[in-house]
């Protein structure tokens, strides 16, 4: 699965101002449909209290963050999954990405045009899933008629594997005609490895993405408890976000002008944070640190990543020497104030190259090349 996150929805509904927010990317912004053509990548970095707090601790020279990339993504309207509005050619920039962000118009604003000319979000996410599901059903159907090509020609495993696959297909085929997403077909293992072949739009796991107005940001809002009793159907997440309020914030100068604007609403954390932290999640990553006077770096793996896949990710030498890993948690540094006080407090474990790297972790690495 691809490491990213593409920003979809209907024109108009604020992917390429809620874009400009997360990756401070001046994404070009219009009251007109299609504004966007070319799809915008951002670097986004991931809000980490705990790298913050070693950065206090250590006082290091360098802060470094992990991140998550964003994409924003035209527009799609009705039709696109038959090429409306340069639709074939926005689908396939979302088969490129890990997961899916579905920004949600929910807020009225008569000065702001709606495709549709009236502001309806489950009709609105109707449509955006079934041009995925359109399009998916294209998919599905060629790759159904290939394996069943393969079954009558095939012997062995060859035909078994075929008939497997053939069988996975109708199941997913049964769904995406009753307007269900394929993610929502329940999948053997086997079974969901071979649709990892398939790159279906609606097999990728969602978050929507609710659009408010400033006076939405404090809930009451009915059109987001629309959205989010949706998401809770589909088992997906739901994050409410006011565009403009985000794209102010994001043009605050320091940290703590942030804070007393987001205290100024009563918010712990802004919308566009729970958008990444949603993300990360969704994508299955995790985050392991480390921590010394020249660098307090979070470093991305994988959930389940053993300790050497870990120290791969700094530099493949260390992965291919691996020796052992030095590991305390976040927890403990936090509590006990110090790398010192955390070693006298028999806090600090030696881990071989079978040791499952936990989120939070803090690491350093011995190896030899």
């Amino acid at each position: 699965m691809a490491l990213n996150c593409g920003i979809v929805g209907l024109p108009n509904v604020g992917k390429s101002t809620i874009f400009s927010a997360l990756s401070s990317a001046k994404a070009e912004a219009a009251n007109y449909p299609f504004c966007t053509i070319e799809p915008n990548v951002g670097i986004v970095p991931v809000p980490d209290p705990r790298l913050d707090r070693l950065v206090e601790l250590f006082q290091p020279k360098k802060r470094v963050p992990a991140v998550v990339e964003f994409v924003d993504i035209a527009g799609l309207v009705a039709g696109a999954s038959k090429g409306e509005g340069l639709g074939n050619q926005f689908l396939a920039h979302i088969r490129e990405v890990g997961i899916i962000a579905h920004v949600v118009r929910c807020f009225d604003d008569p000065d702001v045009v709606h495709v549709a000319n009236k502001v309806d979000p489950i009709s609105d996410v109707d449509v955006i899933l079934t041009e995925l599901a359109l399009a998916d059903l294209d998919a599905v159907d060629k790759r159904l008629e290939k394996t069943k090509r393969s079954m009558k020609v095939l012997g062995g495993e060859q035909k078994r594997a075929a008939e497997l696959e053939t069988a996975a297909l109708e199941k997913v085929r049964a769904a995406l005609e009753e307007g269900k997403p394929a993610r929502s077909v329940a999948l053997s293992d086997e079974e969901s490895e071979l649709a990892r072949a398939w790159f279906l739009l609606t097999m990728k796991p969602q978050i929507y993405v609710c659009n408010v107005d400033e006076a939405g940001v404090k809930g009451g809002n009915a059109h987001v408890e629309a959205v989010k009793q949706r998401a809770a159907a589909e088992g997906a997440e739901a994050v409410v976000i006011c565009g403009k309020f985000e794209a102010e914030l994001a043009d605050l100068g320091s940290d703590e002008e942030k804070r007393e604007f987001l205290a100024e609403l009563g918010l712990e954390e802004s919308g566009l944070t729970a958008l990444v932290h949603a993300a990360y999640r969704l994508l299955g990553l995790r985050t392991f640190l480390t921590a010394g006077p020249d660098e307090c770096r979070a470093w991305t793996i994988r959930a389940g990543d053993k300790a050497p896949q870990a120290a791969g990710v700094i530099h493949t030498d260390f992965e291919k020497g691996f020796i052992k890993a030095e590991v305390y948690s976040f927890a403990d540094i936090d509590a006990l104030g110090s790398e010192k006080a955390v070693k006298e407090a028999g806090k600090l474990r030696v881990e071989g190259k079978e040791y499952v790297v936990a989120d939070g972790d803090v690491v350093f690495f011995k190896f030899n090349v």
